[in-house]
């Protein structure tokens, strides 16, 4: 058996209301490992590195494929999600943190509502008043179905809030996922039934005004969705939308 080893420092936290604190644990290594099934290591047999049996990490996670961003979380320095992060790819000591742009429920595992209440506020759905038959949709041309493909791809994983500066938890920016899913939506035959709603939204207090255009959004995006292109997009449909309102066209 290897003697080799992977040291882990990790962020933890007892609730929301408490002081954080390092703590550091050293388990067996294990070829093509990734940061979850160390920290399932970890939770079975709980012992820091000073041999003290503490309570086990929490952390959230739930498809293990890079689908539903549920296990993003500070690796390294990086937001990403701790399913794909390969621990023969990363440096020792790996660190984990929880997002710092949302409040921490316990150790890794962060409360993300304000993403999803974003998402409720520039109405991220398509208008539906039954299902019945309302016969054939819109042709929608191959280059359209690409773009919106893409945008479709987003798990609100938090990735790219986390390296926005300017979305912080004392404000009320919605963030480039909303922001481009708002242009999602926009693109649809039948989202688009809504779509000056939306924009109505983006122009509020918070919305498309906040974004300081510093692109981290979208180097860090694990699903390489333009944002940047969502974000300028949906400031030439807001500013339109506003100069039409203004001169009632």
């Amino acid at each position: 058996m290897s003697n080799k080893t992977i040291t882990f420092k990790i962020l933890r936290q007892d609730g929301p209301n408490h002081p954080s604190y390092w703590e550091t644990f050293v388990i067996p290594y294990l070829p093509n490992s990734n940061v979850i099934s160390c920290l399932m290591d970890i939770q079975k047999n709980p012992i820091n590195s000073e041999g003290k049996k503490v309570r086990p990490v929490v952390w959230d996670c739930n498809c293990l494929e890079e689908v539903c961003g549920t296990c993003t979380m500070v690796i390294n320095g990086k937001t990403r999600q701790s399913c794909s992060a390969l621990i023969d790819k990363l440096m020792q000591p790996i660190t984990l943190q929880p997002l710092s742009k949302f409040p921490v429920v316990r150790d890794l595992a962060v409360d993300r509502s304000r993403m999803f209440e974003a998402l409720k506020r520039i109405k991220a759905w398509v208008p539906m008043d039954g299902y019945h038959d309302l016969g054939p949709g819109d042709k929608i041309l191959p280059d359209h179905q690409g773009v919106a493909y893409k945008l479709s791809e987003c798990m609100t994983c938090g990735c790219c809030v986390e390296a926005c500066p300017q979305y912080s938890r004392d404000n009320n920016f919605v963030g480039a996922a909303a922001i481009s899913q708002a242009r999602l939506f926009n693109m649809h035959p039948t989202g688009k039934l809504i779509a000056n709603e939306r924009l109505d939204s983006l122009m509020d207090d918070g919305g498309i005004a906040a974004c300081g255009n510093a692109q981290n959004c979208v180097e860090v995006c694990p699903k390489s969705i333009p944002l940047t292109e969502s974000i300028a997009e949906m400031g030439r449909q807001s500013s339109k939308r506003f100069w039409k309102t203004l001169f009632q066209i």
